[in-house]
């Protein structure tokens, strides 16, 4: 017995199966793109890339989870996408003297040290299966209203309170920084006691 059920068996024999997959990867395209745009002032144009990226975000989460066309490729290039375009988000606006220049460095800080972390403890204690915590999705949905309450107002469609979101930007982003470290500390600590690899 495999386990797998014919809808899943049916899931995975589909031609589309790798569809969400490949919505990620024309994601990761809209990156150089829109950087160009944000560095040229090109609000209008850097605010519709920007949606069409929530879009296709969107529409790959909801295929992956009605089909059943989960990857491990998929788990890895839809929350990297997700952090480049941010990052570029965030570089770019900053370049244009629109996002201080601290808020992004504590940004992307943030993810450095994620992923920082991340390598080492594959290093010490082999793969490390990560899942994202309710603290780290509103850390993303944060920034990501953040870029896009920056960017209506920059093409002049709306002006939005602006400092509350930094400030949670701010907050969030501190604060799910600090929870990554200490979960990873405590469970590394445990395994050191257990002697074993996670």
């Amino acid at each position: 017995m495999t386990g797998r059920t014919p809808a899943s068996a049916a899931a995975g024999a589909s031609p589309l199966r790798h569809l969400p997959n490949l919505i990620t990867l024309l994601r990761i395209l809209l990156v150089l793109p829109l950087g160009w745009c944000l560095l040229e002032r090109r609000f209008d144009v850097a605010l519709a890339l920007a949606a069409v990226a929530g879009g296709s975000d969107a529409l790959d989460g909801f295929l992956a989870r009605h089909y059943g066309w989960r990857s491990r490729l998929g788990g890895l290039l839809d929350p990297a996408a997700d952090k480049l375009l941010l990052a570029t988000c965030f570089l770019g606006l900053s370049m244009v003297g629109s996002v201080p220049w601290a808020l992004t460095l504590l940004v992307l800080g943030r993810d450095v040290a994620i992923v920082a972390g991340a390598l080492a403890w594959q290093r010490l204690f082999g793969a490390l299966e990560a899942q994202p915590t309710l603290l780290s999705k509103f850390t993303t949905l944060a920034q990501i209203l953040y870029v896009l309450a920056m960017l209506l107002e920059l093409d002049g469609i709306a002006a939005l309170a602006l400092a509350p979101l930094r400030w949670a930007v701010v907050a969030l982003t501190v604060a799910s920084g600090v929870d990554y470290v200490l979960r990873w500390s405590l469970k590394a600590r445990r395994l050191r006691r257990e002697g074993g690899r996670g």
